[in-house]
Formats: C-alpha cells, sequence, structure tokens
C-alpha cells in the first residue's frame, strides 16, 4: 500500500526478490496539469508495468474494498507512504501489517519525518520498519537503520537516500517476520535510548515554508534545505512569491536590518538575518520557471 515515488523502491525491491504480491493499493488517479487528464500514481505505474493486480479505493472503510481485501488472504501487509488504515484493514492479515517510516522513531512520528529532521538541524535521521496499531506511528519496532544527514542535504537528496535504505530494511524485515527472527520492540524500550526531547513531524503547511528573516542564518539555512525541493521555503521581493530552494550562508554582522537584500545585479542577491547573510543560489518567481540566481538577475530588475 503506497502512493508516491518513495513507495516504488520498496515496491520494487519485494518484486526483486520474488514475493508474491497478490495486489498493490494506491490512491485513485486524479485529475492534474494543465489539461487537467487524469494521473496515475507512481505506484500504480509501476504496478500495472509489472502486470500486478491494483486497488484503488476512494475509502478504506468501504464494504467492497474491505471484501476484496479479504478475498485475496494475504500473510501480510506493507504500508510505504499511504494514507492512514482502519483497524479491519490493518489487522486482517495473520501476520500483520507492517509500516516503513522515514525516521528513527519514536522520534519524528508524522506525516513529513524527512523534512522535519532536515529542518531541525538533524545530522542523523534513520528508516524504521514498525507493526501498525491504533495510534498513528506509534507500533512495536521491528528493525531500524541509521542515516547520517549531509551539512549542506536537502531533505530531496535525503528522500533518495533514504527511499533505498527503506526497501533494503524492509526486505530484511519481511524475512525476519516470514521466518520468526524478529522480535517487536515497544517504542518506550527505544525512547529510553533517544535524546528526553521528543520531536514531531506535523503536515507542512503554507505557514511552515514562510521565512522569517529575524531567526538566524543556521535556521533559516535549514528550514530552505528542508523544504527543498517541495514544497521550497518563499518570501516576497516585488510583492511576488519568491520561491528559493538553494542557498549558502555568510557569517558577518549585517549593517541591514534583517529581511533587507542586497544585489549587483549580476551575479548575488543575498538577504539579510540577525547574524548574517543566505546567498540565494536557485530560485523561482511567482509565474516563472525556476532558475540558478545569475540567469534570473539577467532577466529580472530589483
Amino acid at each position: 500500500m503506497g502512493t508516491p515515488d518513495f513507495s516504488v523502491a520498496s515496491l520494487n525491491a519485494l518484486v526483486n526478490n520474488g514475493h508474491n504480491i497478490v495486489a498493490v493499493v494506491t490512491a485513485p488517479d486524479r485529475p492534474a496539469g494543465r489539461g487537467m487528464k487524469l494521473q496515475q500514481s507512481v505506484v500504480k505505474q509501476y504496478a500495472v508495468e509489472k502486470g500486478l493486480n491494483v486497488l484503488q479505493p476512494e475509502k478504506l472503510k468501504n464494504s467492497e474494498f474491505i471484501q476484496k481485501l479479504k478475498t485475496l488472504h494475504a500473510d501480510l501487509q506493507i504500508v510505504v507512504a499511504f494514507r492512514m488504515l482502519p483497524e479491519v484493514v490493518w489487522n486482517m492479515p495473520p501476520m500483520g501489517t507492517i509500516n516503513v517510516h522515514g525516521s528513527l522513531l519514536p522520534q519524528y512520528r508524522g506525516a513529513a519525518p524527512i523534512n522535519w529532521a532536515v529542518i531541525n538541524g538533524e545530522t542523523e535521521t534513520g528508516v524504521t520498519t514498525f507493526k501498525l496499531k491504533h495510534e498513528i506511528d506509534t507500533g512495536d519496532i521491528l528493525l531500524q537503520e541509521k542515516i547520517s544527514i549531509g551539512e549542506s542535504e536537502t531533505a530531496g537528496e535525503l528522500h533518495d537516500r533514504m527511499k533505498e535504505t527503506g526497501a533494503a530494511l524492509l526486505i530484511k524485515t519481511v524475512q525476519g517476520v516470514a521466518d520468526g527472527t524478529l522480535k517487536e520492540l515497544p517504542q518506550s524500550a527505544v525512547r529510553n535510548q533517544q535524546s528526553e526531547i521528543l520531536n514531531h513531524a506535523p503536515k507542512i503547511t503554507t505557514e511552515t515554508c514562510r521565512i522569517d528573516w529575524g531567526k538566524s542564518v543556521k535556521e533559516t539555512y535549514n528550514l530552505i534545505r528542508g523544504l527543498s525541493p517541495h514544497p521550497a521555503a518563499f518570501t516576497e521581493l516585488n510583492g511576488k512569491k519568491l520561491k528559493i530552494f538553494l542557498a549558502e550562508k555568510e557569517m558577518a554582522k549585517p549593517s541591514m536590518a534583517h529581511g533587507e537584500y542586497e544585489t549587483d545585479g549580476k551575479t548575488f542577491l543575498k538577504y539579510t538575518c540577525p547574524d548574517g547573510f543566505l546567498h540565494i543560489k536557485e530560485l523561482q518567481l511567482e509565474g516563472k520557471k525556476k532558475m540558478f540566481v545569475e540567469e534570473f538577475l539577467r532577466g529580472f530588475r530589483i
């Protein structure tokens, strides 16, 4: 069960390791793009290419969908970046339902663990496989693997590494569950080995993405990394939204008030924070394409 690109790596790993996939459950086709044509999820595209049975329920409590699931007689269900499941679904298979989550649980429970780890300036995160239960992201842990976060790494770059790590960890988990060698560990037991502060990973909102130039260079830099490439941190320029995808730090005492910008009109555009500057390297002005700062400055007069 999954919908975005993060899910495809795990599904591909299961297929390549010879597991019998009785069905793939993904989001219904949705209209998208300028022509508002129906678009299939990347998981459905992969499943169709491999000739797998695809289910696309609008509602997971739908009686017809529940009945279809029962007739599949799955031993195990696997969830990777999907919707919250009702108990009648996650409790159906005899071996339960496994979730692949992009953090070292119980840290960063929630919808956007990769983004928040980078936004908060973490140097390490990881992937967890666990058994689903009532409360979201609270089930017993099966396996975990740590991943370091590069100082300049974006959430997008981390995502691409993590989906492969998660897929490999899932294969180990499925094998361990199948042969009975894996022990489930309550999250409270792992919690004692982590920091006292429990960080959460709520859904990213528009306000999350709005840059507050009154914050430090480091905090603002991490926000930009943590929201790149999507949905992207933003500010305003000449009354239009300016998305920022890449930036570089300059630690120097500014003479300007925070939130003001400086440019030579050719090679650099930098914004002021209380303790330094952020040089904008890649950006997108509302109504324009994404571009590097030099190209932007050639065509836009500030």
